[in-house]
């Protein structure tokens, strides 16, 4: 058994060497920390090191990675569980308490350096490229559903869901599955198959999206009229983390810290005011305003090196949630069909947004961050903007996120019951 404070120990300082690495090796460089967290979680959580889940324990999990130590104690003096399924349960416990606690701090301190006044005038193309995505996600659904749902098991719900995840990430998927009341099982294999081919997505947009779609989409330099040298000195000192441990740089980063804790706390007391389906939502939207409003602020706004502050967060959540995977798990296809309805979701509704963005001019970024939001919802915004080197695309990820999680779930049911029709 992997003890808890050799794990927290190692997600906390691993980032660390990750940005070292990133500022003596070019080749690092290029990579970049937060790839190569990525890469590395994957490995780590594939190579036998954290112990599987039984496939009665997923079961049981259902729409969540873990269940409370009481819960699973009983499960195991009943016999239902193994010893193992509780070491896993114990390391998934951990596992979501980080990203819990990351995400949040993150985001106000990712936003305290931001451009206000830049991003309105960004605004319009985040929402048209919003609108974009939607369109191509529906033609999808509906295309899919018709050609696989015969061989497929409540396919109308798999829509459903497919919309959901596509909207606003795991949230949306387990409320749509609640509202459709799902077969645990196909529940399962969906999000399954979804987490192991957005992974490849998620390579891909920190990866070669940027070079590729920049042959054949406007640059965001291009479309946001930022000038090159501008843009190029931006995304320089977004990698550059030195300086920030001196005498004069620690208190500052520590007040920063400080706001950011508070706002993590405010929004958290207000999201436990509404029902648990809107919890992530209110969540999301006080820290975004709030980081906002902070940010306004001339001298928090000056404080250096926030931003690089909140990518060590974002470079700690990508190594614990790439260290969850399973790859094994993709193939145990035993719903062929299923796996080719989250394909063709996964994939298709990408490759038809892009060609939507060419014909309507929405640049490279903009389009990548707005896919990002929607699939993997808005913790996985600044993961990748840090990859693309554009810090001011982050905003309007929030934004797209935000309402793709406020309508994903009246969207997904309304076209499941619409397709049950069919």
């Amino acid at each position: 058994m992997i003890p808890g404070i050799v794990l927290i120990t190692f997600y906390f300082a691993f980032p660390v060497l990750l940005i070292y690495l990133t500022h003596i090796s070019k080749f690092c460089s290029k990579i970049g920390a937060v790839v190569m967290a990525y890469a590395i979680g994957m490995l780590l959580g594939n190579i036998g090191i954290f112990p599987k889940q039984s496939q009665t324990f997923r079961e049981l999990l259902a729409s969540s990675t873990s269940l409370p130590r009481d819960q699973v104690n009983e499960l195991f003096q009943q016999g239902i569980i193994t010893e193992t399924d509780v070491i896993a349960n114990n390391i998934a416990s951990l596992q979501d308490l980080i990203m819990t606690l990351v995400i949040p701090l993150a985001i106000p301190l990712l936003l305290f350096s931001l451009d206000i006044k830049r991003w309105l005038k960004l605004v319009k193309k985040a929402l048209l490229s919003l609108v974009l995505a939607m369109l191509s996600l529906i033609i999808v659904i509906f295309s899919g559903y018709f050609l696989l749902h015969h061989g497929l098991a409540e396919a109308w719900k798999v829509a459903g869901l497919l919309v959901g995840i596509y909207t606003g990430g795991t949230p949306n998927l387990a409320a749509i599955s609640t509202a459709l009341e799902v077969n645990p099982n196909i529940f399962i294999l969906t999000h399954t198959y979804d987490m192991m081919l957005g992974a490849v997505c998620l390579i891909f947009f920190m990866t070669a999206a940027q070079r590729l779609l920049n042959s054949f989409l406007p640059s965001f330099r291009e479309n946001a009229h930022i000038p090159a040298n501008e843009l190029s000195l931006s995304s320089q000192q977004m990698d550059n983390y030195q300086g920030m441990l001196t005498r004069k740089g620690v208190p500052q980063l520590l007040k920063a810290l400080g706001i950011s804790v508070l706002i993590f706390a405010v929004a958290g007391g207000l999201s436990l005011l509404v029902a648990p389906s809107a919890q992530m939502v209110v969540a999301i939207l006080t820290i975004t305003t709030l980081g906002l409003l902070f940010s306004s602020i001339k001298k928090i706004n000056r404080i250096e090196k926030t931003f690089q502050l909140g990518m060590y967060f974002i470079i700690v959540f990508s190594l614990v949630i790439a260290s969850m995977s399973d790859l094994r798990s993709m193939f145990q296809i035993e719903f062929l069909n299923l796996f080719l309805y989250v394909a063709l979701a996964v994939y298709g509704s990408m490759i038809i947004h892009v060609i939507l963005s060419r014909i309507f001019k929405v640049d490279t970024d903009t389009t990548i961050i707005t896919m990002t939001a929607l699939t993997f919802s808005p913790p996985f915004v600044p993961v990748v903007a840090g990859a693309l080197k554009n810090k001011e695309v982050i905003i309007s990820g929030l934004t797209v996120g935000i309402l793709g999680y406020a309508f994903g779930n009246y969207v997904g049911v309304a076209i499941a019951f619409f397709l049950k029709g069919f």
